[in-house]
This record gives structure tokens, sequence and C-alpha cells, in this order.
């Protein structure tokens, strides 16, 4: 008997909720068409749903997304880095308590090495009568970050290659969840044999139309909910026949009001609880400038230093998105003017590569070098703003500002001694100075944001 079952899909939405009404609406619209049909019709996410950078998902810390996910009757997610290390280890252990949706993750551990109890290696789903779906999930191993927030992350292909071994008695059709990025999903297809579809994520890409490897379909809908992924699976009783990939522009799609209104309720909610939560009170303004050294910039850069223990605090002007006025400050106030999921991290540099990253830092390309991504959400990079670093510059024969002198706390800068410097993580994990991003040692300080030591710094 020919059967079709209909797999829709999304991923790295980031809390990008401006396309999810028409999302909401032509998924249920669909459900609907299917189910009259007496067709099967399945749906899932592969990660990085949440993003704390919008105040629904800072206030509920992801479990407002989650709720969003039950809505639409999600089948099967998986996690991305975005619910896996910038949640902290409790709020992502209850993130998942009022689902009504597995999460697939084979990768994922308890430090004792057992698997959390919201995380499955992988389902077995009945699409129909005779056709069986087994879904397998993993996500990106950023194993020294969930190390430092109380988890195990396990080699990615490695987990997959003995879920999918398993799932594979069970199941009609393997379908790997994978928030693992495009170039491993390759690796994937053409290593772990038994694999049909891998719907992927992480890297951000989009597949209009699916991309063949080695028998398997790659399936991606792209980012922040511009695109649904659909794949048709054509079945005869227990065999897939043939499976084909498209996308669909959700900004082209009719829009729900109700939904928008449900969002719109959401993110007044949240922004009150964030609200009511007073962290200081100012007694003069704090200005900001992007191009300039300016008293916010500066008291992040002392955050960073002191909180850190380091020799200097180094942060870019452009973490910081607004001024803070007078008077009370929020954490309405703090995720406003600094929304990043962004880490602390020290480094511990040679002075001769201090000096180099001072050098790019100033220059006109740095500064105004606009990018998304490495957990950064603001415009630009803007001036480099130090604690600890007094920088004597001039104006040359070229009308360019050029530095002439380094001091490190009063003293000459060292090119043989090391520095410890604080920053952030997006530097050491980022490609903008290969110096902190090549470096031996490094520690990252986790849970906490930017906008938590600026809390720490307002409060003392």
């Amino acid at each position: 008997m020919k059967q079709t079952v209909y797999i829709y899909h999304t991923n790295d939405v980031h809390s990008h909720f401006e396309h999810w009404p028409q999302i909401a609406r032509f998924l249920s619209e669909r459900r609907q068409e299917h189910r009259a049909r007496n067709e099967a019709m399945l749906l899932f996410d592969v990660g990085d749903f949440l993003d704390r950078v919008h105040p629904i998902t800072e206030a509920t810390r992801g479990k407002a997304n989650v709720d969003l996910l039950n809505d639409l009757h999600y089948d099967a997610v998986t996690i991305g880095n975005n619910e896996g290390i910038t949640l902290d280890h409790d709020e992502l252990d209850t993130l998942y308590e009022q689902a009504r949706f597995p999460v697939v993750v084979a990768n994922l551990f308890r430090r004792d090495g057992v698997r959390p109890h919201w995380a499955l290696p992988y389902v077995v789903i009945p699409a129909t009568e005779t056709f069986r779906i087994g879904v397998v999930g993993a996500t990106a191993p950023f194993s020294h970050f969930y190390e430092l927030l109380g988890w195990t992350i396990a080699p990615p292909l490695e987990m997959l290659q003995a879920a999918v071994e398993e799932v594979k008695q069970k199941a009609d059709c393997v379908v790997v969840l994978s928030h693992l990025g495009v170039n491993e999903d390759e690796k994937l297809a053409a290593e772990i044999p038994g694999i049909d579809l891998i719907l992927g994520g992480h890297t951000h890409h989009l597949f209009p139309e699916g991309k063949q490897v080695n028998g398997a379909l790659l399936c991606a809908a792209g980012k922040y909910g511009q695109y649904v992924g659909v794949v048709k699976l054509e079945v005869e009783g227990r065999r897939l026949m043939r499976a084909s990939a498209k996308v669909v522009d959700a900004g082209t799609l009719p829009f729900s009001e109700e939904v928008a209104h449900h969002l719109r309720s959401l993110e007044q909610e949240s922004l009150a609880r964030l609200e009511a939560e007073q962290v200081a009170v100012l007694h003069d303004d704090l200005p900001l400038d992007w191009f300039a050294p300016s008293p916010l910039a500066n008291l992040l850069a002392s955050a960073l230093r002191e909180w850190c223990q380091a020799d200097i605090g180094m942060v870019n002007a452009g973490v910081l998105l607004a001024p803070l006025a007078k008077g009370p400050v929020t954490k309405k106030d703090l995720h406003r003017i600094c929304p990043h999921p962004l880490n602390p991290c020290k480094v511990k540099l040679r002075g001769a590569e201090l000096k180099e990253i001072i050098l790019e830092a100033n220059t006109e390309r740095m500064k105004h070098l606009q990018f998304k991504g490495f957990g950064f959400r603001g415009e630009v990079m803007g001036e480099m703003v130090y604690d600890g670093v007094d920088i004597e510059a001039g104006l040359e024969e070229d009308g360019q500002w050029h530095i002439r002198r380094i001091m490190i706390n009063g003293e000459p800068l060292d090119p043989e001694r090391t520095y410890e410097v604080a920053t952030t993580d997006m530097f050491a994990i980022g490609h903008f100075y290969p110096q902190i991003q090549r470096a031996a040692e490094k520690t990252y300080y986790m849970p906490e944001f930017l906008r938590d030591l600026l809390a720490w710094k307002l409060a003392q």
C-alpha cells in the first residue's frame, strides 16, 4: 500500500519570533489538511530554538519557548548550544519539564556518565500503521563549556553511530536531528550507513531542495524562522521508496493574529518580570560611545578585570547597545543594553601578542566591523576599551592616529612578559584576534553573562 509521510522541520530560530505567527498558522493548517487526507505529518526542531537575546527567553529561561513548541505539537526536538550552554545546569535540567515531546540528544550526559532523565538517544515514531520512523539526535560538542556547567558531552559521530545501529533494528526509516553543522552532516552521511534523512542546523545553512550524500537526504531551513523545511516521504508498506525536500518562505505565509497577540502578551509579561528586579540605583548617567572610551564601557572593562582577577580588562564598546540613565537600574535595563549570551574569559598572552591585539583593535577597520555570531548580537565591534592599559597615541602625517607607547598598570608593556587578560569569550572562540583564539591557557567563567557582571559591579 502506497502512503505519503510529511515531515516539517525548523532549526536555529534563536527566539526570532517575527515570523512565528506565520509559521504557527502554516503548520496548524497543514496538520488539519494532512489529517483530512489521511496523511501522516511529523514536526521536528533541530535546536537553538531559544536565544536569551529575546526578553521572553531571558525572563522565562526558555520555558516559554517550550510552551510555543507544545502549542504546535512538535513530535521531537534536539538541543543546540543555546539550549545547552547559555542556561545554567539546573535551568537546562528543568527546561523540558512541561514538554509534550521527546528530546533526542545522544551525546549529552551527566558528570557521572548517566543520561539526564529528559534526554533520549532516539525515539521510534509510528508514522503510519505499518511505517515506523526512528529519530536520533546530537548536538555540537562544545565540550569545555558543557563541563563547566556540570555536563559531559560525548563525540557525536560515535554516539550517533551506536544510536543509528540500534534504531535501525526497530524502524523502517532513520532520521537524524543534527545540530552539528553542514560539514559534520556530510560526514555523518558518508560514514554512518543506514541514515535516510538528516535534518541539519547550527551553521544556519539552507538547502532549498535538500542535498543527496551517500544515499541520505540532507535538509536545512536556514535561520531565524525565515523558512520552514518540508520533506515528503513516499512509502510502500515498510519501505521508503523516495524522499524529496523543499523549503517554504515564512515571510510569504498568512498571519495568525491570535499567535501574534499571544507573543505580544508574553513579551509584556516578560519585560515586567525583568523590570521588577532592581540591581542598583545610579546617582549619575553612564554615557556610552561606540568609538571612544566612555564611562559605561570603562565600567564593564573594570568589572571584567576584577571578576576574572586579571592584569587587565579588555572589551569592545559595541557589546553595549545603549547608555544607562541615572536612577534605578533593573534587569530589564541590563538585558536591553547587553542582550548577548557572552561569558567572561581570561586568557594568558605574551606582551608581544597583546601589543599586536591592541594595534589591530585600534584600526578603523576593526572598530567599524559589522558582524553577527560567536554570541554577539550587536551592530558593530566598536572601540576596544581597557582597564589597566594606558595608550599614548599621536596624529601622524597620514592623518591617522598611531600608537606610540603602551603602559600596563603604570609600566611599559614588556614583550616577553605573560599577562592575564580578562575579555569576552567571543574573542576566544572567534577569529577576530588569532593570538587569543590560539592561546593555550584560557579560563571561561560560566554561567555568568556580561550583563551579570554589570549588575554585580553596579551594586558595589
